[in-house]
């Protein structure tokens, strides 16, 4: 009979069989193994679930990968029952490698989950009884510490940084506000006061806007970066490609061209003596604006005092390639601007290390892009070119594979002998591939046959025609998601064709994939796609290509994101 202020505490030390919630403490805890991919999280049980099981035999279906926590990938083959010391029990019939079988009480059904990886390639089945299982989740495990370390050390130092405080808008601020040249949609003003608001605040800011291809996420870039040097402070806005830089590079001039703000782009086209200059600029205070890809995190890049670092398409920079940036100075304050969150970065912004401002709504005039999805036709190709053709646009055609590219610009050279047809890829000669580019923004060339490299940022109003070919065998989502944002940006209506290969059934993914892409063409659904993908593939990208290897080797722990409404510390 202890008072209500008594309670005694008892500690003891053992291992978990299962997960278990405390919803009074909004504390859920999965089972050991899961706490891989979760422990950089508090997770609070949702308001009325009880906890949080692993699967269920409703997700289940005979011929489902799953991975069993001690022996590893097999297959599931459906319940059957046994007898046993005289009682009948229910098991759940996993096959290994060779001809192994294992049975699984029902009761210990928490120990199974289903395989879930990046990509849709078998896993090989473990054995039972072998040692390789153990060896690959350990290396996993370690793996995924190691940069889950990395990462919390780096976002402590951040929560206890003093980062600087912005001043509030100053008059210049304002008249390059008044010069942009369209009317501002609602979604994008409450952007830019949202970022205003962080950068003003004491504490480094962890930004991420979302917002649709063209939704004008690149002025809220500017209008931040401008705030930034009117305080004396630098700016590194770091882009994935090349040609996306100097894009940037020359919006950024022509916005600022009417004040005393020096802006420098920098990526293997400039040259060496040039990189000398911007690097010295940078040292010295020099120049406050500085665009570049991942050059821009080598060792050799160093700035007078950083205040700002923006992040475009972040979704093509690794997660140590990020950080980096944020190592150099814990206190800067940093803006990430995508079109598809993908699942890592959601899945912090959805656990509040991020705060997150979206834009949904279309610049005036915008239409959806027409999608069609069909096997492939060169009949339907040929209509399409020529019809974009006929109104004096341009097409992009994707094939994403660079062995055969040379052949599928020779059918499009058949299919449309009036076009003028040129290729580029990533492993062109640099200066061939920005030619071919450049040429393509002038409209001197009427098709692109590419791969998948358009798919970051180009900004081609003319080209309102899509064309991808084995769209289910070639492309991720997001990916698919971004290469349709490359058309439809101006207010011409835009069409998108989707080819699947002629052959066989498609596979689950692949239909999942094509008909979220149906289901999300109306405009700003960059979210909503990065929510779909977190459900396809599960949450494991957490930790970026460098950990795809690992991960592929045990699979992937799903967590749906009704549990991620983080615990507000």
């Amino acid at each position: 009979g202890m008072g209500p202020m008594e309670r005694a505490i008892f500690v003891t030390k053992g291992t978990l069989s299962g997960g278990f919630s405390v919803p009074a403490a909004r504390l859920s805890m999965g089972r050991p193994t899961r706490l891989l991919a979760l422990s950089l999280f508090t997770l609070r049980a949702p308001k009325s679930s009880a906890s949080v099981t692993t699967v269920s035999l409703a997700d289940l279906k005979p011929g489902d990968y799953v991975v069993h926590v001690h022996h590893g990938i097999g297959i599931y083959r459906g319940l059957c029952k046994q007898v046993v010391d005289g009682a009948e029990r229910e098991y759940l019939l996993i096959q290994y490698a060779g001809e192994d079988k294992l049975y699984v009480p029902v009761h210990e059904l928490h120990r199974v989950q289903k395989y879930v990886a990046l990509d849709e390639e078998p896993p090989p089945l473990s054995s039972l009884g072998g040692r390789a299982w153990v060896a690959a989740t350990a290396r996993a495990k370690r793996a995924v510490e190691e940069l889950a370390r990395e990462l919390l050390e780096l976002y402590a130092k951040r929560a206890k940084a003093e980062g600087f405080a912005f001043s509030p808008d100053q008059p210049w601020q304002l008249e390059l506000e008044a010069s942009f040249p369209y009317e501002e949609t609602e979604d994008q003003l409450r952007a830019i006061e949202e970022v205003k608001r962080d950068m003003e605040r004491p504490k480094p800011m962890d930004r991420l806007v979302c917002g649709d291809v063209g939704f004008g996420k690149t002025e809220v870039a500017v209008r931040a970066a401008f705030k930034a040097v009117l305080d004396g402070k630098q700016v590194a806005v770091l882009v994935p490609t090349t040609v996306l830089a100097e894009q940037h590079y020359r919006t950024f001039r022509e916005r600022m061209a009417p004040f005393p703000v020096r802006v420098e782009v920098l990526s293997r086209f400039v040259p060496p003596r040039k990189q000398r200059e911007i690097l010295e600029g940078l040292k010295a205070g020099t120049v406050d604006i500085v665009i570049g890809t991942h050059r821009l995190l080598s060792e050799d890049v160093r700035f007078k005092d950083l205040g700002l670092v923006i992040i475009d398409e972040e979704h093509r920079f690794g997660v140590r390639q990020k950080e980096r940036l944020k190592q150099l100075k814990p206190e800067v304050d940093v803006l990430t601007l995508t079109a598809t969150p993908i699942p890592r970065t959601l899945y912090m912004a959805l656990s509040g290390i991020l705060d997150m401002s979206v834009i949904n709504q279309p610049p005036a005039g915008r239409r959806p892009v027409k999608v069609r999805i069909c096997r492939y036709d060169p009949e339907v190709a040929r209509e399409a070119i020529l019809r974009e053709l006929e109104r004096g646009g341009q097409v992009f055609y994707v094939h994403n594979r660079v062995e055969t590219i040379e052949f599928a610009a020779r059918r499009v050279r058949e299919l449309v002998p009036q076009a003028r047809v040129e290729v580029a890829h990533g492993q062109m000669p640099e200066d061939k591939l920005e030619r071919v580019m450049c040429d393509f923004v002038d409209g001197k060339v009427d098709v692109l046959v590419c791969t998948s490299i358009i798919g970051s940022g180009i900004d081609i109003p003319n080209a309102n025609t899509l064309i991808v070919e084995r769209a289910d065998r070639d492309f991720g989502l997001a990916q698919l998601y971004h290469l349709k944002g490359r058309v439809g940006r101006s207010d011409r209506q835009a069409y998108a064709y989707f080819f699947v290969s002629g052959r066989g059934r498609l596979t689950a993914g692949a239909q999942m994939r094509l008909s979220a892409l149906r289901e999300f063409s109306e405009l700003g659904s960059g979210l909503k796609v990065a929510m779909r993908d977190l459900e396809i593939r599960g949450a494991g990208n957490l930790l970026g290509p460098e950990q795809h290897g690992h991960i592929q080797a045990v699979g992937l722990t799903p967590v749906s994101y009704t549990h991620l409404r983080a615990h507000e510390t």
